[in-house]
């Protein structure tokens, strides 16, 4: 594939093919109808052409846009089968899959970022890429030292596409004030800018890869690779072989299944009381099983530094929810800034929301499914809903953007792989005052 577009404008008319792309299927349905297709033969092949769509125009924009689509990858499991069957295959290939940059590219940016001999500091290097995803490509290589490695790099213009992205949703958050009574967006939004400057920046992540390392060296549930040699657009890791969490849905033994999703919760809760980090990219294809057993962890662009561990009010939030009253839990979160002062609130009602999505926090043992989180989920897709009603007068504070996603992304994933997790042993280790 080319370069992907850059300007905002050539950005937003590759997102408008998405709903003209519908009106033309919609057409072409009317046609198949009138030659005597059956009504449900021609859904099939609208929502089959609909996903490939959805896969070329996410994919190929890359940056934000696909980071948008691989979100949705893991939220699939939201919305009811009839709806999501011919969406899922496209949707789950952008958590480890896009359309590649040419080699010519990549050589590129190799020769730019590792100099015009770029290819004597390798034994060899595969041209077509192991993987793509929202800002860079991986490519199999094996390492002058002899060592099988991975060869991320990064898609020129890729910070400008994210920034372009950024813009655009700042456009939407200006007239989001008017049925978002609760929501901050630009603080949002300069966290969102602040934390996607540092995801560009390969030796920031190479940082957090070699910090992660340091703490986790001999474990026996997780491999993180080495860091062999890093650039600003170029990371070369160790290669670590292993079936990613997104194969392991729907075809792995419950056991695996189980094993994989404590482990997997596990580091995501416990690692910033361990490590001073939150992994904060959740979705399946960065956590591998290794033949050995293990989880392996790939991809630290997206790290939240947190040296004194989760925020604390987080565990204030998990033990109001659990066992203070509605009143108590709303001042809690208006503490934190999830409820702004001067937004009213039904506090019972708020405490029906929270627990929907803590509740398995609170649980000795929780058994995930696409069942529970389309239940959950539910109500927030019905305007009429109370659920719906609460969530307009929410806020996210900026300093819980990550803390959010890796949850949410985390409670998508445990229910695409039914997992049943230990919840309450991780919970008390990974925030001990949260229980009482």
């Amino acid at each position: 594939m080319t370069e992907p577009p850059q300007a905002g404008l050539a950005r937003a008319a590759k997102l408008s093919t998405l709903p003209l792309g519908a009106a033309a299927r919609a057409v072409r349905g009317v046609g198949r109808r009138l030659s005597g297709q059956s009504a449900e033969d021609v859904l099939a092949q609208r929502q089959a052409e609909s996903a490939r769509q959805l896969f070329e125009v996410l994919g190929g924009l890359k940056g934000g846009a696909m980071k948008v689509g691989q979100f949705l990858s893991l939220m699939e499991s939201t919305l009811p089968d009839e709806q999501m069957e011919a969406y899922r295959e496209s949707l789950t290939r952008l958590q480890s899959a896009a359309p590649a940059m040419s080699f010519e590219a990549v050589g590129r940016v190799l020769e730019e970022e590792l100099g015009e001999d770029w290819r004597s500091l390798f034994n060899s290097f595969e041209e077509t890429a192991a993987a793509s995803a929202s800002i860079g490509q991986v490519h199999r290589a094996v390492w002058r030292d002899g060592r099988p490695v991975a060869v991320k790099v990064q898609y020129p213009g890729a910070e400008q596409a994210l920034m372009a992205d950024v813009t655009a949703l700042s456009r939407v958050a200006r007239v989001s004030g008017s049925f978002l009574p609760g929501l901050e967006m630009e603080p949002i939004l300069d966290e969102l800018r602040r934390r996607l400057h540092e995801e560009v920046d390969y030796r920031l992540e190479g940082d957090a890869q070699q910090q992660f390392g340091q703490f986790y060296a001999g474990d026996p549930t997780y491999a993180v690779p080495g860091v062999v040699d890093v650039t600003q657009r170029v990371l070369v890791t160790e290669w670590l072989d292993g079936v990613p969490l997104s194969s392991l849905i729907d075809r792995a033994p419950q056991a695996d299944r189980d094993r994989a999703g404590t482990a997997y919760l596990r580091l995501l809760l416990e690692a910033p009381q361990r490590a001073g980090l939150l992994h904060a990219d959740p979705h399946p294809g960065n956590f591998l099983l290794l033949p050995d057993g293990r989880l392996g962890v790939l991809d630290y662009g997206a790290v939240n530094r947190l040296p004194e561990g989760l925020p604390d009010g987080l565990s204030r939030v998990l033990g109001a929810a659990a066992h203070g009253d509605a009143e108590e839990l709303v001042e809690v979160l208006r503490d934190e800034g999830f409820v702004r002062r001067s937004v009213a609130v039904d506090a019972e009602a708020v405490r029906g929301f929270v627990n929907r999505f803590l509740g398995p926090l609170q649980a000795e043992e929780f058994t995930f499914s696409r069942e529970w989180m389309r239940e959950t989920f539910a109500d927030l897709q019905d305007p009429r809903a109370e659920g719906f009603r609460v969530s307009l007068t929410l806020n996210l504070p900026p300093q819980y953007v990550l803390v959010q996603r890796v949850w949410l992304g985390g409670l998508a994933v445990l229910s695409q792989l039914e997992a049943t997790v230990p919840m309450r042993e991780i919970v008390r280790s990974a925030m001990p005052d949260a229980l009482r």
